[in-house]
């Protein structure tokens, strides 16, 4: 059985050149508007504006999936129904939305899961933030999948209006097993128009669904046909950011993040721009610590700085640590002048006053002690005061010595290196 699945992504945006642009798509030389004639309650005048046989951008390709079209078009009405189907009790209309225009990208028949359906979504999605032209956040409406699903490489069934990454993946894999199922047992497959049934999970019928001929297209009249080649379209490219994809190989190159690593400094632009800020400010100052140490900055804005910002309720345009003070601390802790629990806490001042790492170290007397005896005379207290596992240490309890260790760096508030007191442990226990 051969799959064929075509996308329609539906956002809420005036046009932007560089979306075109960006997909690798061709600007057309003049394009039009016009009227698609059809009605539906969700579109009671009777026709949409739309675009038709002369697009603002024609082909393109992103992950290997090649790129139709992409087109302006009036939204419609939003239509919720009491009920499923032809045996919904009532249908609710609104039209708040109704005339906002919005831009249609279509995909040629490339896919083949409900996999690559997801990735794809994800990945434009990147790239229309990267862009600036959209924040694309689904649960917003700002962004929608439509799904055309045909296993016959001939009817094919349109899937309507899904909100989510997740609801595009299992409306797909549902609706090519019930075609599947439904082939196996001889039926035939009707075009129509599907809706995703979040709750029951499964794919619903609306309506039947026209072919391209019957909306009787003709030119908008009171929009006039308009000349794109007066627009400097190859300066335009010339500005385009760098895009997901292209970041994505660079930071490959340049600090050989993990994978998963990878996805997230691509997924949020405002992580990986201060990533990078924090990653060159440890290069210039110690090149050997960066090659070791470049993944410790990614761990701390990951876990303690986002933990802290979400107790505090900020983004990264209110963190008072700046990327420099970041590359400092790192570099602190590679030099071993600090362990890294008492980093954690030179971090929270950080956080909260915004100073420099090396200034909190000199001003609150925080650093590794050097001095041997003072350290080796807390760990005759420690020894003293702890009996009971001292002796299961010696009777090969291994896990004690962690205990040990642990009251040793209480009583020096994280004045030592582990290693240290493990040394002086292991040798003042015999």
């Amino acid at each position: 059985l051969a799959i064929l699945i075509t996308l329609a992504f539906c956002l809420f945006l005036g046009m932007d050149w560089r979306i075109g642009l960006a997909l690798g798509g061709a600007i057309s030389p003049v394009t039009k508007f016009d009227r698609k004639n059809y009605f539906y309650p969700d579109l009671p005048k009777g026709y949409q504006i739309s675009q038709y046989d002369q697009p603002l951008v024609t082909g393109g390709k992103l992950r290997n999936i090649r790129i139709t079209r992409v087109h302006l078009e009036e939204d419609t009405a939003t239509l919720s129904h009491e009920g499923q189907g032809s045996g919904a009790a009532a249908s609710l209309v609104d039209f708040n939305r109704a005339g906002v225009p919005l831009m249609e990208l279509v995909t040629e028949p490339d896919f083949r899961s409900a996999d690559e359906v997801a990735d794809f979504a994800r990945e434009l999605q990147l790239i229309l933030r990267y862009l600036g032209v959209s924040d694309a956040n689904m649960e917003k409406g700002q962004m929608r999948i439509e799904a055309n699903v045909s296993l016959n490489m001939g009817t094919k069934v349109e899937l309507k209006n899904i909100n989510s990454f997740k609801a595009v993946h299992d409306a797909v894999l549902f609706e090519l097993k019930r075609q599947e199922e439904a082939l196996r047992a001889g039926e035939k497959i009707r075009q129509e128009t599907r809706g995703w049934n979040e709750a029951k999970q499964q794919t619903v019928a609306q309506r039947s669904k026209e072919e391209a001929h019957d909306y009787r297209y003709f030119p908008e009249p009171d929009l006039p046909p308009f000349e794109t080649k007066i627009f400097d379209i190859e300066r335009l490219r010339a500005e385009l950011p760098e895009l997901p994809a292209q970041k994505r190989e660079r930071f490959m190159n340049e600090y050989a993040p993990s994978g998963n690593q990878i996805e997230l400094l691509i997924g949020d632009k405002e992580l990986a721009s201060y990533f990078e800020e924090a990653a060159s400010e440890l290069m210039e100052l110690d090149e050997g610590i960066f090659k070791v140490h470049t993944s410790a900055i990614l761990n701390y804005l990951t876990t303690d700085i986002r933990g802290l910002m979400n107790n505090a309720g900020i983004d990264f345009s209110e963190l008072k640590i700046n990327p420099e003070h970041l590359a400092h601390l790192i570099v602190l802790i590679a030099r071993g002048k600090i362990t890294s629990r008492q980093a954690k806490d030179v971090l929270a001042k950080m956080f909260a006053t915004g100073a420099d790492p090396e200034d909190i170290v000199a001003q609150e007397n925080i650093g590794i002690s050097s001095d041997t005896a003072e350290i080796e005379a807390v760990i005759m207290a420690v020894i003293a005061e702890n009996e009971t596992a001292v002796n299961d240490y010696r009777k090969g309890k291994t896990a004690s010595m962690q205990f040990l260790i642990g009251k040793a760096m209480g009583k020096l508030k994280g004045r030592a290196r582990p290693d240290m007191l493990t040394d002086l442990f292991r040798r003042m226990l015999g």
